[in-house]
């Protein structure tokens, strides 16, 4: 089991693609939910330690805007975790954006320089590109069980 990085960082396919292959997906929602459930916490709607902007400094200096290093408090987790990674480019809002343009361009930096499996695929404009995204993520989880083995 390889723990893959997924980017964007809160798409539900791609985590449900690679929970199906036995692979733990590094999700933002996982985390998320870990924040929401801290009972350190106490004010849920901001769901912000003192520690975070903290964090967030490992990853953006401190002139980046406080969104980015809020963002990447919980993102930079994430990238040092990650065993693996599957990117998506170009893909819509809809199918998981953080909603800062900065924050994913130093997330998909990080990842690109971690010296680990990746997959970069273009987002799917039509049924048969949808196809052989899906296949070619399909093919690159099957080949990390392989990589582990050996």
């Amino acid at each position: 089991m390889v723990k893959v990085a997924i980017y964007p960082p809160n798409s539900l396919i791609l985590a449900d693609l690679i929970e199906r292959k036995g692979h733990t997906p590094l999700a933002l929602q996982k985390q998320i939910r870990q924040k929401i459930k801290d009972p350190e916490i106490d004010s849920p709607p901001m769901n912000i330690t003192e520690e975070d902007p903290i964090k967030g400094l490992k990853y953006a200096a401190i002139e980046v805007p406080s969104g980015v290093r809020g963002r990447m408090s919980i993102i930079g987790p994430l990238i040092d975790e990650a065993e693996a990674a599957i990117i998506v480019k170009d893909a819509p809002f809809g199918f998981g954006c953080v909603g800062c343009a900065r924050t994913n361009e130093l997330s998909t930096f990080l990842l690109r320089e971690r010296k680990i499996p990746k997959l970069e695929v273009k987002y799917p404009t039509d049924r048969d590109e949808t196809f052989l995204m899906v296949n070619q993520i399909n093919d690159f989880l099957d080949n990390l069980d392989e990589s582990e083995e050996e």
